[in-house]
């Protein structure tokens, strides 16, 4: 791929034309998700005590389904899935979530430089990323709720058969929330599947424990999703540049962003070298 054309909006607008591409007016009619003062309370209880939660039956506002058929071609061409958030459907569901954001995180709080969208393929016999914490034992205050968390949604449908994502509840880990957290320690049976239909979505806190499995031959569709993370406005930054809540963000602030993604997480998956230079030249601002 032309790394020329990869900074054109006219190639991407032409790469998935049935998605907004920088179009402030998309945001305009978004409006928060309203959760009742009774169900952010057992949001945060599960949080504190379990280490994430589900919730389904959001309105999105966005065609979830569109959005997954243009992370399939990305990874069709050989592009990288993170390429997907220069698309505005792509940012959406966050600014949507934001009042839960404002709940779980002490009020005000940052959006990390910190996201990514996976494609994983039965046929290919693809797996998510292998178990991790995002961040550990540090991301959580002395009363157990995060300073950091991570927002999952779903896509297309994640099935044990197709990579979904699997958890261990934090109440089931010895080792969570403790320095000795790269230990395993948990029984087997602690596992627990996280299936989901598209647009359901799971926010976790960055020490629990959790990673996306091996997917089978009898998957059927990939399974498309994508994440990012936030963190209290009282911490020290964990990466940067921190992003405003709500800020809309320009082509070029999302392909210098999207540069980073490429770079810091190629421990992660396998990179395409045409790519990586062209994000090695975007981030020294070449």
């Amino acid at each position: 791929m032309d790394q020329a054309s990869l900074r054109q909006r006219d190639f991407w607008r032409a790469f998935a034309p049935e998605l907004h591409l920088e179009e402030p007016a998309a945001f305009s009619p978004i409006s928060g998700v309203a959760f009742s003062q009774s169900d952010a309370q057992a949001m945060a209880e599960l949080m504190r005590v379990e280490g994430y939660f589900q919730a389904t039956g959001v309105g999105w506002q966005v065609d979830v389904a569109r959005m997954a058929d243009a992370v399939r071609r990305l990874d069709a061409s050989g592009l990288s899935p993170a390429f997907a958030f220069l698309y505005d459907e792509f940012w959406i569901p966050y600014y949507k979530l934001h009042p839960l954001y404002q709940a779980l995180l002490g009020g005000s709080y940052f959006m990390l430089p910190d996201f990514w969208a996976w494609n994983v393929d039965p046929k290919r016999g693809d797996s998510g990323w292998s178990p991790h914490r995002d961040k550990g034992w540090q991301s959580l205050l002395p009363d157990g709720m995060p300073k950091s968390i991570t927002t999952w949604i779903a896509l297309s449908p994640a099935t044990p058969l197709n990579g979904c994502m699997y958890v261990v509840p934090a109440h089931l880990d010895p080792c969570y929330g403790r320095p000795n957290d790269i230990e395993r320690k948990f029984e087997y049976s602690s596992i627990r599947a996280l299936p989901a239909s598209p647009g359901d979505f799971f926010i976790w806190n960055q020490a629990v424990l959790h990673w996306g499995s091996r997917s089978s031959p009898r998957g059927g569709e990939s399974r498309v999703s994508m994440a990012f993370e936030f963190q209290r406005a009282d911490m020290t930054p964990y990466n940067d540049p921190l992003i405003a809540p709500l800020q809309f963000l320009t082509f070029e602030m999302r392909l210098k962003l999207i540069a980073k993604q490429i770079l810091q997480y190629r421990h992660m998956y396998k990179v395409d070298p045409n790519i990586e230079q062209m994000a090695i030249a975007i981030g020294h601002g070449g």
